[in-house]
């Protein structure tokens, strides 16, 4: 196989991969607060909100560790641990016990930090500035692929229930900790660039330095990770870029964790409400992946290939967050298990609903292949940095937003988002500033 053959190669298992994962974990996130709700054990007082709340901002301070962490291990071997994190935290669900479930939170909190540190490491090295906005547009597409397989099959086990068994819990959950399973040992697959040397090293040297000079060689290179991600926080490019960061972090946590909640409290929509997270999942990701299918392959380092994307998701973004103001109830955050009778300015629309999950998917694709092609093109000496500085921008608001969710009877308007609405066309032209100087 040639050197490009194995590239696309590697991206591709990467993908498949994080879909695999994801198709576990995000589901899991999706009907997490839905499932708990449905308890009957009075010994698990966990929260679904509050669990998210602590793997962001866990996720989010890692960050600033997790570039050395990659540098010492290598991505590789970073991936498949932290895959065994989200493996672990899934099947806490199992058996649910409070202490275990924040716990396993904590944990997938730094195993993702590291997990999307290494990604965005192995996506720069199997990538080229021609071929960067090609291969982010194939792992989004294929990421995203996991909204669609693990939301599907919650969609039709949950068909026609109004009420989550203990039975319905488990196996739902024993499933998904196996789909997880199966992403991290894909990642044995990748293989490694023949010609890729690690800053510093020098071949003649390290045969005759051994073990001790290796070990060496690894603690200087975390220390420069570390050193590079401080420093590349305050450049002008990673500081306009932080802008629209923060915000699709904002919308990841409405669509992880609350909408579909929602969704699932609504008794209008009849016996079809549990099995609708389900859908509104799948919507998702199928805006998710016709955006990263369309934009990411099509987009290339000109400028006018990217302006053009951000604007459509900022627009797509004020269709979705208004109509579901329009159409679902302010208390469906925080229903109790028989859920909610009231209406909002509409009564309650499936079909709206589901309109509004397919827009949320594809203006967060809109904005997510434009940022990942745009870091890798711009960094790819100091793509773990970069990647890392990436996420904790991102998650940053994850980790602040969840824990309003439950507090807010208004919460279904998502203020966070709706007020930032306004400053969107802010955030689009940060993002043609930093376009202009590249």
């Amino acid at each position: 196989m040639s050197q490009e053959g194995k590239k696309l190669f590697n991206i591709i298992i990467l993908g498949v991969s994080f879909m695999f994962i994801f198709t576990a974990f995000q589901s899991c996130g999706n009907i997490a607060q839905t499932v708990i709700t449905n308890l009957n054990n009075t010994d698990f007082h966990g929260s679904g909100y509050t669990s998210m709340s602590i793997i962001y901002g866990v996720l989010s301070a890692s960050n600033l560790i997790s570039p050395s962490l990659v540098a010492i291990v290598g991505p590789q071997f970073s991936m498949v641990i932290s895959g065994v994190f989200y493996s672990l935290y899934i099947a806490v669900f199992i058996q649910p016990a409070t202490w275990a479930f924040y716990t396993a939170s904590v944990l997938i909190g730094i195993a993702a930090a590291v997990l999307w540190t290494a990604q965005g490491n192995c996506l720069t090295e199997n990538s080229d500035e021609n071929t960067i906005g090609r291969n982010s547009g194939i792992f989004w597409a294929l990421l995203q692929f996991s909204l669609i397989f693990g939301n599907l099959y919650i969609y039709l086990a949950w068909q026609g229930k109004t009420h989550i068994s203990e039975s319905d819990r488990r196996t739902v959950f024993i499933a998904l900790t196996v789909i997880s399973l199966v992403g991290t040992v894909l990642f044995f697959l990748i293989r490694k660039q023949e010609d890729t040397k690690a800053p510093g090293d020098d071949d003649s040297t390290n045969e005759i330095l051994g073990e001790s000079s290796s070990a060496r060689n690894k603690m200087m290179k975390a220390v420069a990770a570390f050193k590079k991600s401080i420093t590349l926080s305050f450049t002008k490019e990673m500081l306009l870029l932080s802008v629209t960061t923060a915000y699709t972090g904002l919308v990841l946590t409405f669509f992880s964790g609350v909408y579909g909640t929602c969704i699932g409290a609504v008794n209008r929509f009849g016996s079809e409400e549990k099995s609708l997270i389900g859908l509104s999942g799948i919507f998702i990701g199928v805006g998710e992946i016709l955006g990263g299918g369309i934009f990411g392959l099509l987009s290339k380092k000109s400028r006018s290939g990217r302006n053009p994307v951000v604007m459509l998701g900022i627009l797509v973004h004020f269709i979705a967050f208004y109509l579901i103001f329009f159409n679902m109830p302010n208390d469906a955050p925080i229903a109790p298990m028989e859920g909610t009778d009231q209406v909002a300015y509409m009564i309650p629309s499936k079909e709206v609903a589901m309109l509004c999950s397919f827009l949320l998917g594809l203006g967060d694709s809109c904005f997510n292949t434009q940022l990942l092609s745009i870091l890798g093109f711009l960094y790819s000496e100091d793509s773990a940095p970069a990647f890392a500085i990436f996420k904790f921008v991102q998650e940053r608001p994850s980790g602040e937003g969840f824990p309003l969710c439950p507090c807010l009877q208004s919460a279904l308007s998502h203020p966070d988002c709706l007020v930032a609405g306004k400053p969107h066309w802010n955030r689009g032209f940060s993002m043609e500033e930093v376009f202009a100087s590249s």
